[in-house]
């Protein structure tokens, strides 16, 4: 009778309780489960030697690190399927500031938390790294990367800080159309870092503004830069049309002085990404010949 009352009493304080059942000691009940929405947060991920990534983008361009092929894919970067990222009960969703007002609405209403990475300028992309160090335990990953990005830029700087600042207009082009990139897009960090002025700026803050020609001959840029936000091919075609056709053009300066180029779409795109170092090399001849 003893060994049953015995018994009765375990399998009572299962029931009611719970508390017989430890998570494991090997911190997989605490593990983190994050869902990854650009191929650029995923690379800062890889970089941090973080695991635990069950989301990732779905991409034609791009390719995301070995170490997450096997996670899930839940659509696009600009618009990351909700159903399937909520179905893989995440703790938290990563994603560029540049969509955060289309996309934490949305994170919200299936009631996840998110955090948005800083990824429209190199400065920014290394603050969010040491921000997710912080947040999963890799402080020391992340103080490495980051110090070796000042030794980069000291270095860098060292061939330009000397040199007389050229004034460099930037066009960000969709087949069809194009706008103004100023100093606050990723492209426009770029070219700052790399030592030029940008003719329009801050943008008032905005990444990119909408400007006449008219207004931007008036800047008389002595370089013209081009690159795309998606379709590169298209868009270079875009633009070389655009230049031969719209007599504008002819009046620049840059134009007649053959100082208008076509950046590397994937150097220069909307968001930071390690490749910094071969764009700024890639700039040091054009802005600084």
């Amino acid at each position: 009778m003893k060994v049953l009352k015995r018994v009765c009493v375990i399998a009572t304080c299962f029931l009611l309780t719970g508390c017989a059942v430890k998570p494991s000691t090997n911190g997989q009940a605490d593990s983190p489960r994050i869902v990854a929405t650009s191929v650029a947060t995923c690379e800062i991920l890889d970089r941090l030697s973080i695991e635990h990534v069950v989301g990732v983008p779905e991409t034609q361009s791009y390719e995301v690190p070995k170490r997450y092929e096997k996670a899930e894919k839940i659509g696009s970067p600009m618009a990351p399927n909700m159903e399937i990222v909520k179905s893989l009960a995440p703790t938290i969703v990563l994603s560029p500031n540049s969509l955060e007002g289309e996309l934490k609405p949305k994170y919200d209403a299936i009631q996840t938390d998110s955090y948005f990475l800083d990824l429209k300028s190199v400065d920014g992309m290394y603050q969010s790294i040491q921000e997710l160090g912080k947040r999963f335990g890799k402080e020391a990953e992340a103080k490495k990367l980051t110090e070796e990005f000042e030794a980069y830029k000291a270095d860098y700087l060292k061939d330009t800080q000397e040199k007389e600042a050229p004034d460099v207009l930037i066009l960000m082009g969709l087949p069809g159309s194009y706008v103004v990139a100023t100093e606050n897009s990723y492209v426009g960090s770029l070219v700052k870092m790399a030592g030029a002025n940008n003719v329009y700026g801050d943008g008032d803050g905005q990444d990119f503004v909408n400007v006449n020609t008219e207004d931007m001959l008036q800047k008389d840029p002595d370089i013209i830069l081009r690159t795309s936000h998606a379709m590169p091919e298209q868009v270079k075609v875009m633009f070389s049309e655009e230049f031969q056709t719209n007599d504008i053009w002819k009046h620049f300066r840059a134009v007649q002085q053959e100082k208008v180029y076509d950046l590397d779409h994937e150097k220069f795109g909307m968001s930071a990404t390690f490749r910094y170092p071969e764009a700024l090399e890639e700039l040091k001849p054009i802005l600084f010949p």
